[in-house]
């Protein structure tokens, strides 16, 4: 830790810490940002680690006090949450060409929220953005209730993170509303993640971590003599990925320099080109795959549960399960009940089912890494998310293709039934 960043673990006990709890929330992939560099219009916006006076200039006068936006001959874009933090001069841009409101955090509660749009507070906007991942978001769901109620010319909802289950993205399609997320952005972090999780199911080091924690000589002492027993290095050990996209084949890649067979079962077989890049062996099922599988990585979008109690019995005895997709995906009662009977040996957990609640029965488990959904959280993605989300509204505003449409083909649909003669949302930016 810097000397200039905030000491946010200072406060922690660890000394009498004998289970692992507690979880956040976040997530995402993204085609166009890497290490805080995002491709915005078609160029490359370094990321700036403190925002600038302008920043708090152009911010300060576009709050709901500036009712100036009736007459103003530019499109308003409205602002969800907290002031820009690395890419100020795309945000000063951005202020030139559009008219910006960012409304006060008062004003996003849920039933504040929609009395406004009923008012018609903030006019007829055209875009919404939210670029910061853990502010903007006080009226959740956006629901079909809420959606319904935005202006009629309204083209484009941007916002980070790269999971949408609280965006009901075919009722804004249903408008001609494009929702574009932040996928590309914390590829590399969640891959990280992933790694760090890795390691520490084959070498239980949540168990060796805990017990030198504790104020116990005789539970170190312990833990140095049973955990060589039955760790094992990944090398020579199958992993098997379910989803390989970006963060799939980052993972596959990472996996692949400690020595691990790569194996992947996803919607679409991939290109043998990107196989090839990671030696990856495609199984048309998942139940083909798992009986093959010395590790389970889960790294696909929101869906049905994957891990039950019959996929589980699918697996060799001793395999080890990681999830850092969404929580939904595992039955957390079926895992569990795995790893007592020692079927599962490890786990390693960066999402769960009820967050910010983490499953009681996994915090008393030593063989069981878990962390509070901070698998994409770094200040690289959030950098990321920033720029994608200004870029998406910028390119759809001015005619152009989004960078990260995630419901492009719905809202194509809408256009050829007709969407525009009936009133609907919608503009003439397409998905990307």
């Amino acid at each position: 830790m810097r000397a200039s960043d905030p000491d946010i673990l200072g406060c922690t006990d660890f000394a009498g810490m004998g289970s692992m709890g507690s979880a956040a929330a976040m997530s995402a992939e993204s085609p166009a940002a890497v290490n805080g560099t995002t491709a915005v219009n078609g160029t490359s916006s370094p990321t700036h680690q403190n925002p600038t006076a302008s920043t708090a200039h152009h911010d300060a006068s576009l709050t709901n006090g500036d009712h100036a936006f009736s007459s103003s001959p530019k499109p308003i874009i409205l602002h969800l949450g907290a002031p820009i933090q690395h890419h100020p001069d795309i945000y000063a841009d951005l202020h030139d060409q559009f008219h910006l409101i960012r409304p006060d955090p008062a004003d996003l509660e849920r039933h504040t929220f929609i009395k406004h749009l009923k008012d018609g507070t903030w006019g007829n906007f055209s875009a919404i953005m939210k670029p910061r991942w853990s502010t903007g978001g006080e009226m959740h769901p956006w629901d079909k209730p809420l959606i319904d109620l935005l202006p009629s010319n309204m083209k484009v909802m941007a916002a980070a993170g790269a999971g949408f289950d609280w965006v009901d993205t075919k009722a804004l399609a249903e408008r001609g509303i494009l929702y574009c997320n932040g996928l590309g952005a914390s590829t590399e972090s969640v891959a990280n993640t992933a790694l760090y999780h890795l390691i520490s199911v084959f070498t239980h080091a949540t168990a060796s971590s805990l017990a030198a924690r504790s104020p116990s000589p005789s539970a170190f002492q312990k833990a140095h003599i049973t955990i060589p027993l039955i760790s094992h290095n990944p090398s020579n050990h199958t992993l098997a990925i379910v989803g390989l996209g970006n963060i799939g084949h980052l993972i596959a890649q990472r996996a692949r320099a400690l020595g691990m067979t790569i194996l992947y079962h996803d919607i679409a077989r991939k290109p043998l080109s990107l196989e090839r890049e990671v030696s990856a062996t495609y199984y048309p099922t998942l139940t083909s795959m798992l009986p093959h599988a010395d590790c389970l990585i889960l790294a696909t979008p929101a869906g049905d549960p994957i891990v039950t109690a019959h996929t589980i019995a699918l697996l060799p005895r001793g395999a080890r399960i990681i999830n850092i997709a969404r929580g939904n995906l595992v039955d957390e009662a079926a895992l569990a009940d795995a790893l007592d009977s020692g079927h599962i040996s490890a786990a390693g957990l960066d999402v769960h089912a009820r967050e910010p609640v983490v499953y009681e029965r996994f915090q008393r488990m030593r063989q069981v890494q878990l962390t509070c959904h901070t698998g994409g959280a770094s200040v690289e993605t959030n950098a990321g998310f920033e720029a994608l989300a200004m870029g998406n509204v910028r390119r759809v505003l001015e005619g152009g293709q989004a960078l990260t449409a995630v419901n492009k083909g719905e809202v194509e649909e809408w256009r050829e039934r007709g969407g525009f003669a009936q009133g609907g949302g919608g503009g003439d930016g397409e998905g990307g």
